[in-house]
């Protein structure tokens, strides 16, 4: 019983940490990247979108089709005057009432339609392949979101990094103060100084965590985790990646922006729709056949020769002449229409041209940055050592050592930071040419 009770009691202890651990999740930049796309809420409405416009062109298809109908009538009727006498004729006697079975079944085929049906199913499909490239813009954009999130987790737990080591230096640097003022080398407003930079940095920390915890949940929601998770994150490559001429980028963007195919795609659909249009000034051509059932008998199955079942076959050929004078207009705005489209690309290269040379000088400017903070920490370590053995010697103030030490520590974060930002700046570059993974 006592054994019992003190499994009981080692689970009961290490439940809580059990439930802690199955809340973190460790995931590499791809795996997160690949999480999102999985479970992004944005890109099933996108399927959805493209499942409804295959759909349609479906539907158009099946207007090719012959249409077919079939009726079948029964009809009685009640005749009270059934003498009927015409001018000075023998009277005719109609029966009290009858009944009659009546049927008939059609088939149609629209032979030519001025090539409408064909224009319509062309412009079903190139809308097809529009809501496709939306779906491939809505892929980008959530990769996007992720990667911009992911950084932004990266950033906050490097500088938070940075600061937990800054306390434990702060720590030391107390503890050595305090030390010295017990020898009286220091005054008190030394060890005052160390303290006030201790909280300082403490309040630092404090503001990071919260920012942390808010990205985090942020990222959650994106991956489609369950808020309570803590991600773990692996640290992405940071390594400069080599940079191609600018004008690369330019050729990149305007092949494969997805907003630049489907006004390439418009601009056909356009075409088409004036061709419809045109279309409309020509005849239609369509066969057919009927079929008939007439039995008066008013027996549902009647006695020989006492029903008819007549067969039609009939060819029709129609032409809206009023369209050739009517039609000019609506083929003018059509064209209108397709020039527009060609002058919304025009501007949409106008603005992914800007965007690419400012996320390339962007890049350009990352890089830089880092080059200048890592000779920065170099000085500043320098500096560090310096203040640090003119402190211990009693040549430096407090306010010195602690300034050369915050120098340090800023530099350091800065450089961290400066690396994560060239990464994105990176992404972002790629992700304005049209395709993140390149």
């Amino acid at each position: 019983m006592i054994q019992n009770t003190i499994k009981l009691s080692f689970v009961a202890f290490l439940l809580p940490g059990m439930l802690y651990a199955q809340n973190i999740k460790k995931l590499s930049l791809q795996e997160a990247i690949d999480l999102g796309i999985s479970n992004s809420k944005n890109l099933r409405l996108s399927q959805s979108k493209i499942d409804e416009a295959v759909s349609k062109l479906a539907s158009v298809k099946d207007n090719a089709l012959p249409t077919a109908n079939a009726s079948f009538l029964y009809n009685h009727a009640e005749i009270p005057t059934n003498k009927l006498t015409i001018g000075g004729s023998d009277p005719i006697h109609l029966p009290n009432r009858a009944d009659a079975f009546i049927g008939t079944a059609a088939v149609e085929q629209l032979v030519y339609g001025g090539g409408k049906l064909k224009y319509a199913e062309a412009s079903t499909k190139l809308l097809t392949d529009v809501a496709r490239l939306d779906a491939d813009k809505n892929k980008e954009e959530v990769s996007y979101a992720v990667i911009n999130t992911y950084y932004s987790l990266f950033k906050v737990l490097q500088s938070k990094k940075v600061v937990e080591q800054n306390l434990e230096s702060i720590a030391g640097q107390l503890k050595q103060s305090q030390r010295f003022f017990e020898q009286g080398i220091v005054t008190k407003n030394d060890v005052l100084r160390f303290q006030l930079q201790q909280a300082n940095v403490s309040l630092t920390e404090m503001e990071i965590e919260n920012n942390r915890k808010v990205i985090n949940y942020n990222l959650d929601i994106l991956l489609g985790l369950d808020e309570s998770t803590d991600i773990e994150i692996s640290e992405p490559d940071n390594a400069i990646k080599p940079v191609s001429p600018l004008t690369s980028y330019l050729d990149l963007a305007l092949s494969n922006r997805q907003e630049l195919k489907q006004v390439d795609l418009q601009n056909k659909v356009a075409d088409i729709n004036i061709k419809s249009i045109q279309a409309n000034t020509l005849p239609t051509v369509g066969v057919g056949a009927n079929l008939y059932y007439i039995n008066p008998s008013g027996k549902f199955i009647p006695p020989t020769n006492q029903y008819i079942m007549p067969m039609t076959l009939g060819a029709n050929i129609s032409w809206n002449i009023g369209s050739l004078w009517t039609n000019k207009n609506k083929v003018t705005e059509a064209r209108i229409q397709q020039k527009n489209v060609s002058i919304q690309k025009d501007i949409l290269s106008d603005q992914v041209k800007t965007e690419i040379n400012k996320n390339y000088q962007d890049y350009q400017l990352a890089l830089g940055k880092i080059k200048v903070l890592e000779t920065s920490i170099t000085q500043a370590t320098e500096n560090d050592n310096l203040l640090a053995s003119k402190y211990k010697n009693n040549v430096a103030s407090a306010i010195d050592r602690i300034d050369a030490e915050t120098l340090l520590y800023q530099s350091k974060i800065n450089l961290e930071l400066a690396k994560a930002d060239a990464g994105l700046a990176y992404y972002t570059l790629l992700k304005s040419t049209g395709k993140i993974a390149q």
